[in-house]
């Protein structure tokens, strides 16, 4: 019974001592967070940077496809037999180069008909103005023979414009693209033959969101690059659309670039990038350091080694940064860091970084 009693005795004694330990480390490590026992809070360590005012000059990055600055399908407008082709794929031609000539042995046929018409009615029309004025004949007489000249006089023309339709020449200067027919080919209007392009200048057209149309301006100079190359290109805005798509809701832009290189291939997608109206005195904050609050936006600035909230109005924004417009000062030290758990009159010990550009 004793050696019982002695182990109950250590099992007691252990428990206490083991009670007694967490007690005093609880009350050490308490002692530690609350300042050494003083009962005040430390000084909470932040980042933060000191602000200037600056101009800011915002751009706007948006998707584009880039466009030939004329481009046509070629086809006809007479149907017949494709009786000679005279152009190369993909060769230069000029404006009123001919390309295709349709057998027109019928027109001509016809022509020479009409011409014959013509020539009778016009005789005809001469012999009744003579008998006109000799009063032989009513003047109702001699307007049916005017009448009948000049309708000969339309065939023909008539005639001669189908004719001149049978050669399908180039519309303006540029490359032919692929050929769909062959010689000996019967072609109707609905007939693709190839096509051709002017791209010494190419169009660059994108569409802009319609809180920016307001900034939209002709002659505005932008800057664009196409996938796979990292060369950068200059275009100028030469025409807008004079509405916003309500489907969209943006507006369409269209720009103009040289091209007499032939790098940049019509259809292909352009990264483009449109200069905004410049911001005059603006403050650049990182975007961590913005806390968006009922009605507004706040942030936190350190004055006298203590947090103090600020109300502030803000504007574009970038990647990394957003614009500070009003609620600030030039030197005021912003906070960075931490601004979730900060509350106004916190100590603060500021760590300034310099402001990344």
């Amino acid at each position: 019974m004793k050696i019982k009693h002695i182990v109950y005795a250590i099992l007691i004694l252990g428990v206490g001592a083991l009670v007694y330990y967490r007690i005093v480390e609880n009350k050490k490590a308490k002692a530690e967070n609350s300042g050494g026992g003083s009962g005040k809070k430390g000084p909470m360590a932040v980042n933060g940077i000191v602000v200037s005012p600056e101009d800011f000059s915002n751009t706007l990055a948006l998707s584009g496809s880039i466009e030939a600055n004329e481009q046509v399908q070629i086809t006809t407008e007479v149907a017949g037999i494709a009786e000679k082709i005279s152009f190369q794929e993909g060769a230069k031609v000029t404006q009123g180069q001919v390309l295709v000539k349709i057998n027109d042995i019928e027109l001509r046929a016809q022509a020479n008909q009409y011409q014959t018409r013509q020539n009778l009615a016009a005789e005809n029309e001469r012999r009744a103005k003579l008998l006109l004025k000799k009063e032989a004949i009513s003047q109702e007489e001699y307007d049916i023979a005017s009448a009948d000249f000049k309708t000969a006089q339309a065939q023909t023309q008539l005639i001669n414009a189908q004719i001149a339709k049978t050669s399908i020449r180039a519309p303006f200067s540029g490359t032919i693209g692929l050929r769909n027919i062959s010689p000996g080919t019967y072609v109707t209007p609905q007939t693709l033959i190839t096509t051709l392009v002017n791209s010494v200048k190419v169009k660059i057209t994108f569409n802009v969101p319609e809180k920016y149309a307001s900034q939209m301006k002709l002659n505005t100079k932008v800057s664009f690059s196409v996938p796979g190359s990292g060369k950068k290109y200059a275009a100028t805005v030469y025409a807008l659309e004079p509405a916003v798509e309500v489907s969209t809701r943006t507006l369409r832009i269209r720009a103009l670039a040289d091209n007499t290189d032939g790098a940049l291939i019509p259809g292909t997608f352009a990264d483009v990038i449109l200069p905004l109206d410049k911001t005059a005195n603006a403050f650049m904050v990182p975007t961590e350091a913005i806390v968006p609050v009922q009605g507004g936006k706040k942030l936190y600035v350190s004055k006298n080694g203590k947090a103090a909230e600020v109300m502030v109005t803000t504007g574009t924004r970038t990647d990394a940064d957003i614009v500070v417009l009003e609620g600030l000062k030039p030197g005021d030290t912003v906070i960075t860091t931490g601004v979730l758990t900060l509350k106004a009159d916190a100590p603060v010990k500021v760590k300034v970084t310099p402001k990344t550009k």
